[in-house]
């Protein structure tokens, strides 16, 4: 089994003209950072549940969190733990009766469940050193800017980079 780096949703960059949007991930213990480009619905979501923002009806990562625990299951982790030909795979972690289930799932749709329930979000070692730009370094500069909606988790802790 790989090594498994805990991280933390850093930004969020919503381009509402854009196909893709950027969900930047930074390791907590580090200074390692990527960015992983999911669909808009998925930013949208992120960015929702980050700020507690609820909505009259729910939506598939309502759904689905509702449907977890209605059987009885937990959500307990979020790993990606492989990078393929440029996309991350993940993989949901739930608890249910004593057992633990594995359940593949996209990035942006684990992340959107993660953030909801403040579910830790594990990364394989791997994955982190072909992706992650250093974000202590100078040319650690993202390649994502611009006037766009942002979210930034790290708001509180920037004093510290």
């Amino acid at each position: 089994m790989p090594q498994m780096i805990p991280v933390s949703l850093s930004r969020l960059l919503i381009r509402e003209m854009a196909d893709l949007q950027v969900v930047e991930l930074r390791e907590v213990a580090g200074t390692r950072r990527f960015p992983i480009a999911i669909g808009l619905p998925e930013a949208f979501a992120i960015e929702r549940r980050c700020k507690g923002i609820s909505v009259e009806r729910p939506q598939t990562h309502d759904l689905l969190a509702s449907v977890i625990s209605k059987l009885g299951g937990e959500l307990v982790r979020v790993e990606i733990n492989d990078l393929q030909e440029g996309t991350f795979i993940a993989r949901l972690i739930l608890h249910r009766e004593g057992a633990e289930c594995e359940v593949d799932a996209r990035p942006s749709d684990a992340l959107a469940l993660a953030v909801a329930g403040d579910t830790p979000i594990l990364v394989a070692d791997h994955v982190l050193q072909e992706a992650a730009i250093d974000a202590s370094s100078p040319d650690g500069v993202s390649q994502f800017s611009g006037e766009d909606d942002e979210v930034d988790e790290d708001e509180d802790n920037d004093e510290e980079d």
